[in-house]
């Protein structure tokens, strides 16, 4: 058992080792294969005291009542932010009978790309009303039972209102294209700023 116990904790920080050189020296990062789950803040095994993500579910939890449903916008000085991977705030709306009866905007504590279907899991959100998304943050996003609605643009205030009343314009095909073109040289857009993408 203490085999056990020390092995885990060798592979534990050689996957902690290569993740921080991946980040520092800008390398891509694979993870695949095994089971998952998206953090929502409920464990209350988690082994990383303070967490935000707790933090937040405490909070959220227990303001959101029975017939409200909570709709998240990627957000940024008003407007519907284009790129969900690397927004810095939601605004929350939460809708009873047809009418917003609260809102207020979160800061995303610095997560990014799937990370932030845990954050919209632990806010209690129902729906994410944003601009362009990778095919893995949806999938983040249907496995914690949050509904997308991309591919919108414009003021975050109007588009809650359009979708309220059921004139939302959206894109169900939506995508953030710079996940999927390279520029041969073994790298691929978003390692260098590359500016000839775009989120639709």
């Amino acid at each position: 058992m203490i085999y056990k116990g020390r092995m885990s904790k060798i592979l534990l920080t050689y996957a902690l080792y290569r993740t921080i050189l991946s980040l520092i020296d800008g390398h891509p990062l694979r993870i695949e294969g095994g089971d998952f789950r998206i953090c929502d803040g409920q464990s209350s095994n988690c082994s990383f005291g303070g967490c935000y993500k707790q933090e937040i579910y405490k909070k959220y939890a227990a303001e959101k009542g029975e017939g409200i449903m909570r709709i998240a916008v990627t957000y940024e000085n008003g407007q519907i932010f284009q790129h969900f991977g690397h927004t810095e705030t939601f605004k929350i709306y939460d809708v009873e009978e047809g009418k917003v009866v609260h809102s207020e905007v979160v800061d995303t504590n610095g997560s990014g790309h799937g990370a932030l279907a845990g954050v919209l899991n632990a806010l209690n959100a129902d729906v994410l009303i944003c601009g362009g998304i990778g095919g893995g943050a949806q999938t983040a996003l249907a496995a914690a039972g949050i509904k997308l609605f991309g591919g919108v643009s414009g003021d975050a205030d109007e588009a809650v209102e359009a979708f309220i009343n059921e004139t939302l314009e959206y894109n169900p095909d939506v995508k953030c294209s710079h996940h999927e073109h390279n520029h041969g040289e073994g790298h691929t857009c978003g390692e260098h700023g590359c500016v000839s993408h775009s989120c639709h």
